[in-house]
């Protein structure tokens, strides 16, 4: 039975040791029906957390984020969903929009622009916003992708936008980002190499300078003084290392 005043809407989110941000995430959502929390081994007290603050908790080992994603979407009571990380946060204003549109849904898909707060900033330019991300779907008509990493919503229907934040506040150090950052693009170049891409010594140099280009000057990135510069910088080195290590992957194969 659906909660009075409440939309038809499960809140699906994936966490693993998210205990600093997890009771902010599902506090953020109460307006839904239903909150499920799929956890793949935390033992920081995020399941103890999540439970208390009224979500149903599923352990499930890791697969990877779109295999993860997804199976946190086929656990849902409810075929509208909208699906979130442990440290992201839905605003007000997002949570009126939600709302308004789950009382009628003109798409069976909705992008919502996310707002990164980073080295203490909320970033308005660059890579940073809108960073529009498809997150509330009807799930017979929309799926996450298999990819493990970048993953992605995948549907043949046309998607609506809302215009009210997603608010995206990690709370790792600049260290922290760092690591993720080189798991990451170990992931992609696997990705690319499993799907026969290639990298070139031209494609590792200039990549990286033409994504510096778009995002810091056409994207207006140097609005955000060094949290965007340094963000920007970051999402360049990543692209400069994916290729890189897609080399590498190349050049061991060959030499195999």
């Amino acid at each position: 039975m659906i909660a009075e005043d409440k939309p038809p809407l499960s809140v699906v989110i994936i966490s693993l040791n998210a205990a600093p941000a997890i009771a902010a995430c599902l506090e953020s959502v109460a307006f839904a029906d239903e909150l499920v929390v799929v956890d793949s081994g935390s033992h920081d007290g995020t399941v103890d957390i999540a439970r208390r603050m009224g979500a149903r908790v599923i352990e499930h080992e890791w697969h990877g984020f779109g295999p993860q994603k997804q199976f946190a979407v086929n656990q849902a009571r409810h075929d509208w969903v909208l699906c979130l990380d442990s440290d992201e946060r839905v605003s007000t204003a997002l949570a009126q929009s939600i709302g308004a549109v789950m009382k009628n849904p003109s798409h069976q898909a909705y992008a919502m622009p996310r707002r990164n707060r980073f080295m203490g900033r909320w970033l308005k330019h660059g890579e940073g916003y809108p960073d529009w991300s498809l997150r509330l779907f009807d799930r017979r008509r929309a799926r996450w992708s298999d990819d493990a990493v970048h993953e992605k919503v995948l549907t043949t229907e046309a998607v609506g936008r809302l215009d009210a934040d997603l608010l995206h506040e990690s709370a790792e150090d600049l260290a922290g980002y760092l690591a993720k950052q080189n798991r990451y693009t170990t992931l992609q170049a696997a990705a690319l190499f499993a799907k026969d891409r290639h990298s070139s010594p031209l494609l590792v140099a200039f990549s990286p300078v033409t994504r510096f280009i778009k995002f810091y000057f056409f994207k207006l990135g140097f609005l955000d003084g060094l949290p965007g510069l340094t963000h920007i910088g970051i999402g360049c080195f990543n692209s400069f290392i994916k290729y890189a290590k897609l080399l590498e992957l190349q050049r061991r194969r060959d030499s195999a």
